[in-house]
């Protein structure tokens, strides 16, 4: 006899107006399977989830829990039905502590008008030491991204859910977090607890899922047993196509410039790095690798005015770049991409040509301070057609689109300034192959146009494909730099774990290394 799914969606189609972001999608999740659910940004995904967390009502179609058709009407409802959601963007209150964000469904639904905060925190410890040594006391806006989304994980833990929904989870964890959460999920699923697992990750689908389902363009396309299947096959039904090279070419020795873009001498802040130096040249694209919270990002703020420095220099095609403020470095042609797309990225409830003006909004208005919309929505489109933004129309707000979509805004709006430096913290985060491949195309051609690349990534395939030359930062200090058949994933770890750190030079350092 045939075993009741813990979770099916019959023929759901959603509309968002005249755009259909789902069309007669069926999906089925079998008790105590760790479900794979794949497709490129904007294939329908978060938009399936949401609908089974209940934050969106179906148009059309049926969801069944253990065989009896529910209406979702609420997340309220979603979380009496055991189904719990771990959002792929950061979803907590961070002016709240740690336990109070893991325990708000628990506590907004207790009949006691005190709170006993002693047993809370302890509760939380508890189910937090899991995953990691946090401490439940702080407040979620002290956190940095990486902890932030491990609290997101822990609080769905506490729901005690029969239904698990995991976006993304470890796009923001460093290696050994993500392998505490693998082993989370292989005891989740012994207990007979049911995973939907969406990643653009090959390597975590493979290792962890028991069946994968493709969709693409709104559409279901497939489910397959992972064991049938290779990740060739998995990417080319997300995307329809084969993708052929994901990484373009790199800079030709032969055009390779002595020309410095961007030269950082001995620059800190006094307290997160100190003694930083690297040059960035023409043609090429930097690359900054290192573990989270070794300081790549606080090093990006600094060049950008976005973080106070104590010490050191930046320079600009030979000219010192001094800025107090991240408004001063845009004007002197240096933007940053950061890595918290939701945060500090876009601004959600904006419309996408409201988005990508944001940064230059001064050449978009007339002399009586009116705003040219001609000219906002003329960029607008030619960087939306540009970046390949997939949407109903340039006023549609930010919040409407799919998460790479939304990454795809964001780059638009540092391109909108026409810069000669772009930082770039963790560009591809949450993005699909296909996706990726298109940004890191079109930061080829930038470089090769001459504007300057800098790309911090914690994903050494990424790090070692798309960039020309690395350097690795440890505790706040440039550990090493890489470059040519010396870019290894050995080397690089070396250097971020502390292996040849004092060296400078990788050629010497991998020598060593062998």
């Amino acid at each position: 006899m045939a075993q009741t799914p813990a979770l099916e969606i019959r023929n759901v189609t959603k509309r968002f107006g005249t755009i259909k972001a789902l069309t007669d999608v069926s999906f089925h999740l079998q008790k105590g399977e760790v479900h794979a659910l794949c497709g490129e940004n904007g294939a329908g995904k978060s938009t399936l989830m949401n609908i089974i967390a209940g934050v969106l009502q179906p148009n059309e179609g049926e969801i069944v829990v253990d065989g009896v058709p529910v209406k979702i009407a609420s997340p309220a409802v979603a979380q009496s039905l055991g189904i719990g959601l771990v959002h792929q963007e950061i979803a907590l209150c961070p002016d709240a502590t740690v336990a109070e964000n893991m325990f708000m469904v628990a506590t907004n639904r207790r009949r006691s008008p005190l709170m006993n905060f002693a047993r809370l925190e302890r509760d939380a410890q508890a189910v937090m030491n899991r995953l990691a040594p946090i401490d439940v006391r702080q407040k979620v806006g002290d956190l940095p991204i990486s902890s932030q989304q491990l609290v997101e994980i822990a609080k769905a833990l506490t729901l005690d859910c029969r239904v698990l929904i995991l976006d993304e989870p470890t796009a923001a964890l460093t290696e050994a977090e993500a392998q505490v959460l693998f082993g989370i999920i292989n005891d989740l699923k012994t207990h007979g607890i049911s995973i939907i697992y969406i990643s653009h990750r090959m390597a975590e689908i493979f290792s962890l899922c028991d069946r994968v389902t493709v969709f693409r363009d709104g559409r279901y396309v497939s489910t397959e047993r992972i064991c049938d299947l290779t990740p060739d096959e998995v990417v080319r039904r997300m995307v329809g196509r084969e993708i052929t090279q994901l990484y373009p070419e790199k800079q030709p020795v032969a055009e390779q410039s002595e020309q410095t873009i961007l030269s950082v001498r001995n620059l800190g802040d006094g307290t997160r790095f100190e003694n930083v130096s690297f040059e960035l040249r023409k043609g090429e694209i930097l690359g900054i690798g290192g573990l989270i919270g070794s300081g790549r990002t606080e090093i990006a703020e600094g060049i950008c005015g976005l973080r106070p420095t104590r010490q050191g220099d930046v320079r600009l095609w030979g000219d010192v770049l001094s800025v107090s403020s991240y408004a001063e470095a845009v004007k002197a042609g240096v933007v940053y991409l950061s890595e918290d797309r939701k945060g500090s990225g876009v601004f959600l409830d904006l419309s996408i040509a409201q988005n990508i003006a944001a940064l230059d909004l001064k050449s978009l208005t007339g002399p009586f301070g009116l705003l040219n919309t001609r000219a906002e929505a003329d960029r607008a489109k030619d960087l939306a057609r540009r970046l390949g933004i997939r949407m109903g129309g340039i006023d549609m707000p930010v919040s409407s689109l799919s998460g790479g979509n939304q990454q795809k805004v964001a780059i638009a709006k540092q391109l909108a300034v026409d810069p000669k430096v772009i930082l770039m913290d963790e560009p591809t985060r949450g993005i699909d192959v296909g996706a990726k491949s298109e940004i890191h195309r079109l930061l080829r051609e930038l470089a090769r146009s001459g504007v300057g690349i800098v790309v911090i990534t914690s994903e050494l395939p990424e790090l070692l494909g798309l960039c020309d030359r690395a350097i690795v930062i440890r505790e706040g200090r440039v550990a090493g730099e890489v470059e040519g058949e010396a870019m290894t994933e050995q080397a690089v770890m070396r250097l971020a774990s502390g292996i040849g750190a004092s060296q400078h030079n990788i050629s010497k350092a991998s020598e060593h290394a062998v």
